[in-house]
């Protein structure tokens, strides 16, 4: 897992890549704020000294949560529990018990749910095969961008794109999960966006780039991270505050925490027999707090002294200041991660990109910022990942500690292999030529970023810090009141970071999910029994057979071969 996330994680197509001569090139030399003092061209020693340092903290950063992320919260975790299902349907009797219990633990035939998610799967894979028939270069054409409920709606991203993986997820996570990504959706997509987008060349200036922080994208960024950060702030107060409260009062009794009234069932104080097997099988092969923590302040401290020689406009203190927040927003990525399968390691990214080149200010600023972006998105990546991971780890009796460790061994040889990888592709192709295979347009995109973010707050539209000050306060009071109303009644509040994700990725996959959750819902109706024994492996089997999809699709791309139909029948441009 870690050595294929270093692909999003490393920035390898994006903030890295935004350093090079090329990009700065591209820019234009005569750009306001585009210095040639801020180049930097990879190199492969630098490149894997900078994924040594920087790497690792993430796996220290949440493991001492990991009982409160999977037990005490019940997050879903829907790729983890999806790769659960299919790891436990490869056993034999053992491996079909350890199925019933990720579903309502109650066993079930083998040879049935083997069965049903292997039919499952094989329809997600014919299905995404069938699909790439009709898709096209681009966005132009295709199931996956079919306006499905109007193009007034399509232009808002209100679309059902047919997606197995979404369905799957709704399918998988609780209701309120689902009905609050949809909320968020119908709030942003539908009401708040369109609304800003009036107040074009007042506001903001008219005919800005889709990804221009002083534009649309500057609210789109920032009100969605402060509602997540809301949301994470609180919870990360509250586990502390019950931590607290545990020691003082010298007893094992914890608060309420958020997701326990998600579950559509009551169920009690009492947990049956295979769900007690999975909770102490999964804490009794513990991770010391101790290293945790004492992992996490070396390899900081490390890094501290290290990054700013790789990159002498990042100085020290600003390191150490990333590793002093980089904690709670990996904990507020693990915890969307948990709830609606999406890792925004890029948002958190961008945002860290902003902060820190505006704090550096014209001298090294962009390069600063750059590379504040690589340490922000490794860390909160890491940490998804891993949480992602040990769900599996919990749903399948494996051992925590070895999965910890098989994490570490992972992430090294990721640090070496994929800047290895990288610097192939680089030295053998052209990349980030506009006009080549390789066009790299994240490395552009970045680039701009960090040197509005050069300027400032004072470069974002007008109203947005107002506006997210807001929205942050709102995501406050709605966790809130989650914990003060009676269980009847807060089970139908929204959850905020449910809520925030669709804010910045737009509301195309909400709708997957709520049409799995209408289907889950319609099927407890019919059949309560059949739902609690299928349901997950349906989900599971859609998920991973679009997962595997990606290979063959993968091999397409790499062998240059076009959709036969689109390429006849796309739109003229």
């Amino acid at each position: 897992m870690p050595i294929t996330n270093f692909v999003l994680a490393g920035g390898f197509g994006s903030y890295m890549l935004a350093m090079d001569q090329r990009t700065y090139e591209l820019i234009g030399t005569d750009y306001p704020g585009n210095r040639a003092v801020d180049v930097k061209n990879p190199s492969l020693g630098w490149m894997i000294g900078f994924m040594f340092v920087v790497s690792f903290l993430g796996l220290f950063s949440l493991v001492a949560l990991r009982k409160v992320m999977v037990i005490d919260y019940k997050l879903t975790y829907p790729s983890g529990t999806a790769t659960a299902m299919l790891i436990n349907s490869f056993h034999t009797t053992t491996g079909a018990e350890l199925a019933d219990y990720i579903r309502a633990n109650k066993y079930l035939r083998h040879s049935k749910q083997v069965s049903c998610l292997g039919k499952y799967l094989s329809i997600s894979f014919l299905w995404n095969c069938f699909k790439w028939f009709f898709s096209g270069v681009g966005d132009s054409c295709g199931f996956d961008n079919f306006p499905s409920l109007g193009l007034a709606a399509f232009k808002n991203t209100f679309y059902f794109d047919f997606s197995p993986t979404y369905i799957g997820c709704g399918l998988i996570c609780p209701h309120i999960v689902n009905c609050s990504t949809l909320l968020g959706a119908i709030i942003s997509w539908g009401f708040l966006w369109p609304y800003i987008s009036t107040k074009a060349g007042e506001w903001y200036p008219a005919n800005l780039g889709n990804n221009d922080f002083k534009g649309l994208y500057g609210y789109k960024v920032f009100i969605s991270v402060s509602v997540i950060l809301g949301d994470g702030l609180y919870n990360l107060i509250k586990i502390i505050y019950a931590t607290i409260k545990e020691i003082m009062n010298a007893r094992s009794k914890q608060g309420r925490l958020p997701l326990v009234g998600v579950q559509d069932d009551d169920e009690g104080s009492k947990l049956s027999a295979a769900e007690k097997h999975l909770n102490e099988t999964f804490v009794k092969d513990s991770i010391p707090p101790w290293l945790a923590g004492s992992g996490y302040v070396g390899l900081a401290a490390v890094s501290t002294a290290t990054v700013p020689v790789i990159f002498p406009q990042l100085k020290w203190y600003l390191v150490l200041s990333a590793y002093i927040v980089a904690p709670l927003l990996a904990f507020c990525n693990s915890y969307g991660t948990g709830l609606t399968d999406w890792n925004l390691a890029s948002t958190y990214g961008k945002i860290g990109l902003f902060i820190f080149a505006s704090w550096v200010g014209q001298n090294g600023g962009v390069i600063a910022g750059l590379a504040a972006c690589g340490v922000m998105m490794s860390i909160v990546s890491t940490a998804a990942d891993l949480m992602q991971d040990f769900k599996t780890g919990y749903l399948t009796l494996s051992s925590p500690r070895s999965m910890f460790v098989s994490q570490l061994i992972g992430t090294a040889l990721g640090c070496v292999i994929a800047p290895l990888t990288f610097w192939l592709y680089w030295t053998a192709f052209d990349i980030g030529n506009p006009d080549g295979m390789f066009k790299a347009p994240y490395a552009v995109i970045f680039r701009e970023m960090s040197i509005l973010g050069v300027e400032g707050f004072s470069a974002l539209p007008q109203h947005c810090l107002a506006i997210c000050s807001g929205f942050f306060v709102a995501a406050l009071v709605i966790n809130l009141l989650r914990d003060v109303t009676p269980k009847n009644v807060s089970k139908f509040i929204p959850i905020p970071m449910a809520m925030a994700i669709p804010f910045y990725i737009g509301a195309y996959f909400a709708i997957d999910m709520f049409v799995g959750t209408v289907i889950l819902f319609v099927w407890e109706r019919v059949n309560r029994k059949e739902c609690d024994d299928f349901a997950g492996a349906v989900a599971s089997g859609l998920i991973c057979g679009d997962g595997i999809w990606t290979v063959p699709s993968a091999i397409l791309s790499i062998m240059r071969i076009d959709p036969p139909i689109c390429m006849y029948f796309k739109p003229s441009s």
